[in-house]
């Protein structure tokens, strides 16, 4: 497979890895042929807070352990190979604005995975989550102002203890507003040594269900007309698939999709019979129709 992700860790305290170590990984993936770095970890916007944004060494310069300062020298070093970085886990605190010039310049992909969560703010307090509904649509109206091409993947929670059926609504009105461009939902589940399992007001399992399902209905529909949209646009796609020869089309993705949680964009044949599509190697593709939660490209 041509993707790698480096993680820094999942669960326990955040423990920051020094900078140098990370770029240095990342160059040698690059090196070793690899062309989409993902960058996951339990909170990636928190990077360096625990040691203080720690000024470590990188090719004989002093690099701050800082989410900007990673993600552009990543993108430094994904530009000379002609890879792909990723972001996941990026919570919507105010300094991860820094990051959104990067993507509109190119220099990391113009997508975020932000575990948004829920929208209104009571939920989020229950939650212990940061910001608020309000400022997370201000947030995301700023970063589509600077790159109108970026695409935001979410988590949400449905049927969290005490959620009202207004608070939901509240939800349902934020994935429309906010237009996600792919969102997942889980309904709520108790997890041993939660705090959560204390709160009161745990709702009937069928009803968290319920609740799940009339959420993945509205973020579909969101998804499905956003899709829509890329129709007669020209697209980068990194093949993951291809049949005996590549001539027969393929399969591979566009930097709206990570892999295995997103869609994908399923290559038709190319025109020309000398064309063939390589597993690991980018081809550009005109975006002909939708299939699903897929595109259908044509290779050019």
């Amino acid at each position: 497979r041509c993707t790698f992700c480096i993680i820094p860790g999942m669960r326990g305290d955040l423990v920051s890895r020094p900078i140098g170590d990370v770029l240095g990984e990342a160059q040698r993936l690059f090196e070793a042929g690899v062309k989409e770095l993902l960058i996951v970890s339990q909170d990636t916007s928190a990077y360096g807070v625990d040691v203080k944004y720690r000024t470590g060494f990188w090719d004989g310069k002093p690099v701050k352990a800082r989410l900007f300062d990673l993600c552009e020298q990543l993108g430094r070093l994904a530009e000379g190979f002609g890879a792909w970085v990723r972001l996941h886990y990026v919570y919507p605190y105010p300094h991860v604005d820094e990051i959104i010039p990067l993507m509109a310049s190119g220099r990391v992909l113009p997508y975020l995975d932000v575990p948004f969560q829920h929208a209104h703010p009571d939920m989020l307090k229950r939650m212990k989550r940061p910001a608020s509904g309000e400022r997370n649509l201000e947030r995301l109206a700023r970063w589509r102002e600077i790159c109108p091409q970026i695409v935001v993947r979410s988590t949400f929670i449905a049927g969290f203890p005490g959620e009202t059926e207004a608070e939901f609504d509240t939800l349902l009105d934020f994935v429309r507003e906010a237009r996600i461009d792919r969102a997942g939902c889980f309904a709520y589940s108790p997890v041993d040594g939660a705090a959560a399992n204390a709160l009161d007001g745990q709702l009937p399992v069928e009803l968290r269900e319920e609740r799940r399902a009339r959420f993945m209905a509205v973020a579909e529909e969101v998804s499905t007309r956003k899709l829509e949209e890329r129709i007669g646009a020209t697209m980068q796609v990194l093949v993951d698939h291809a049949p005996a020869l590549g001539r027969k089309g393929g399969v591979g993705r566009s930097y709206a999709d990570a892999p295995e949680i997103d869609g994908q964009v399923r290559l038709l044949p190319p025109e020309k019979a000398s064309r063939t599509l390589k597993v690991g190697e980018f081809t550009r593709a005109r975006i002909v129709g939708t299939q699903g939660h897929d595109l259908v490209g044509l290779p050019l």
